[in-house]
């Protein structure tokens, strides 16, 4: 894509599979039943778009942060989160199972039973199956993320081609 690319490659996916927004909304009720923060999600959200490398995510996430009153200092520490002191032991073992999760481990296993074990001391069972889903909720959309490059930083409706 050539820097004046001004439309995304698709029209808008929910126009073309109306379900799309009935999986959204029940994506975010399967993650917003309080077991997790908020912000723990967003936080998970936004190191998955830094993962895949999609500004269009980057962007989304850093701003739904930003609106829920997160800092720049914890947003902008997410890409180096190991070594940043800003984030609770929970919040860690969130922005690990995500990297586990999403970044491929030619050794072995993706999420090792010591990372379980990890997040299992900050988290109950409700709370990690939230956890989880919330993983799975970023990881629905990235394929529309990046297949159909929506444009950063603009109203939804401006996101997509017409």
């Amino acid at each position: 894509m050539t820097s004046d690319a001004v439309q995304s490659r698709l029209p808008d996916p929910s126009r073309l599979v109306p379900e799309l927004l009935e999986i959204g909304a029940a994506l975010f009720r399967a993650t917003g039943n309080g077991s997790v923060p908020r912000a723990t999600i967003g936080l998970v959200h936004l190191r998955a778009g830094q993962i895949v490398g999609n500004t269009y995510l980057t962007v989304m996430h850093t701003g739904i942060l930003r609106k829920a009153g997160e800092t720049e200092d914890r947003i902008t520490a997410v890409a180096s989160w190991r070594d940043a002191s800003c984030f609770t032991g929970a919040e860690r073992a969130a922005l690990a199972l995500v990297e586990a999760v999403l970044t491929a481990n030619p050794s072995g296993e993706r999420v090792p039973d010591a990372l379980y074990d990890e997040a299992s001391r900050h988290y109950d069972d409700t709370a990690l199956a939230a956890l989880t889903m919330a993983i799975g909720q970023v990881g629905f959309y990235i394929p529309l993320a990046l297949i159909g490059r929506p444009l950063p930083g603009v109203s939804p409706k401006e996101q997509w081609r017409d």
